[in-house]
């Protein structure tokens, strides 16, 4: 039975929904969201503290660095950044008003080596749980399948909040199952501006502003400007080296905002940079560019329901698929033109693997932002991959069908392996 396709409104609501603020990578700053939480609910800064988490979380906080912290790794930093300096009531944001003086305070308290850290043998990807004692008190949090999905809080054996997690359905958020190309497709077509305005105006901002800082200052392994010094200032390439250059920042402890998509910010830099470098090259109007950051943001948000929010699979090639889509619409591409741009972009990196949260990741959007503005300029000269070429199949929801597959259930065992390589298990 066919799910009842998304309504303009459900629509609407998914773009309310992933494109949120956040400060830092999220996987660390979830667990400092939920260390602030379990601090708030013991009352006390806890003596000791277990964090356990699933593999997937392990994997993506091993070697970012959380900010306002000093240039601290890890999840034990992460988590005593959220108990000294977080507020829980900012969520993805609980570490962006950490005052100077607290960053001393957090390393003081890291040093006291409260925090152990345990492999969770969940059966979901996203999963992790925080639990503290102060004296005869002690407080719990779990949260499950997303960033800020809360679904266990417990004092003293007391459950405050317990929430059954079925699965890997995300509980709270719209149903995606009756998102398609062609809903979203006709949604941006005929969706009221005004409805979206806000929501994708705040995201070029803050998406835009970490992508500058990027390329003025000095993250990482600086791919951005390696980029620019290597091939010039076209247009494509500064699509590529802006998106990079967010990310450089953001891996590497900058201190702004960024708008995320799926529960990633780097997915949401892919998503809106470079389609936003086009319309500006391109002088497109601001209803031309809103639309088309729409179609980018839904097609990325599409592809990954499919794959979950954490996997081995990288999530910058969904969202570079989908930048590719938005830059087709500002040429003024049709529906078909959109469907094989992500298609073809979809056939030339599908499979590169996600090894964790760090200064690699801004090289990996570079290579999935390419393949998203190849697909495109394939297609519009008459070229593209057909049915049958490895994995590639007839019509777009088939593909995206195949790649969620491939991303949740066959890249499943390879998450295990790259987490033992990681960790240098075995």
């Amino acid at each position: 039975m066919c799910p009842t396709p998304c309504t303009d409104a459900q629509y609407t609501q998914i773009l309310r929904e992933e494109l949120v603020p956040a400060m830092g990578c999220t996987e660390p700053i979830a667990l400092a969201y939920a260390a602030a939480l379990v601090r708030k609910t013991l009352g006390c800064t806890p003596e000791k503290v277990l964090v356990e988490a699933s593999g997937s979380i392990i994997k993506n906080v091993k070697s970012v660095i959380v900010p306002n912290t000093g240039h601290l790794k890890g999840i034990a930093a992460a988590v005593c950044a959220g108990i000294i300096a977080g507020n829980a009531d900012a969520q993805l944001q609980v570490l962006a008003a950490v005052p100077p003086e607290a960053v001393g305070d957090i390393s003081a308290y890291l040093e006291k080596d409260p925090v152990r850290v345990d492999f969770l043998d969940s059966p979901l990807a996203f999963d992790l749980r925080i639990t503290a004692h102060a004296g005869e008190d002690s407080a719990c949090v779990r949260i499950a399948n997303a960033h800020t999905n809360v679904v266990l809080l417990e004092k003293n054996g007391d459950r405050l909040i317990d929430t059954p997690v079925y699965g890997e359905s995300e509980e709270g958020f719209t149903d995606r199952s009756g998102m398609s190309v062609q809903g979203i497709w006709d949604y941006v077509q005929r969706v009221n501006i005004d409805d979206i305005s806000g929501i994708l105006t705040r995201q070029e901002r803050c998406n835009m502003a970490i992508a500058e800082a990027g390329i003025a200052g000095d993250w990482g392994a600086n791919i951005g400007k390696v980029m620019l010094a290597a091939y010039g200032n076209d247009v494509r390439t500064r699509a590529k080296a802006l998106a990079a250059a967010g990310s450089d920042a953001r891996m590497n402890g900058c201190e702004m905002p960024v708008i995320i998509n799926s529960g990633s910010g780097n997915q949401g830099i892919t998503c809106c940079v470079p389609v936003v470098t086009y319309a500006r090259e391109m002088q497109a109007s601001r209803e031309t560019t809103l639309r088309a950051l729409a179609l980018s943001n839904l097609i990325a948000i599409h592809i990954k329901t499919g794959i979950g929010r954490l996997s081995a699979f990288c999530g910058a090639v969904s969202a570079g698929a989908a930048a590719g889509a938005g830059i087709a619409y500002l040429h003024g591409a049709t529906f078909q033109d959109v469907c094989h741009t992500v298609v073809n972009a979809l056939g030339i990196v599908s499979g590169m693997i996600c090894d964790g949260a760090k200064a690699s990741c801004a090289a990996k959007i570079a290579s999935s932002v390419e393949a998203g503005v190849l697909g495109w300029e394939m297609y519009r000269q008459g070229q593209q991959f057909y049915s049958g070429d490895g994995i590639i199949a007839k019509g777009i929801e088939q593909n995206i069908r195949n790649i969620g597959r491939l991303g949740k259930d066959g890249m499943r065992e390879t998450n295990l392996e790259i987490l033992k390589m990681m960790l240098d298990i075995g």
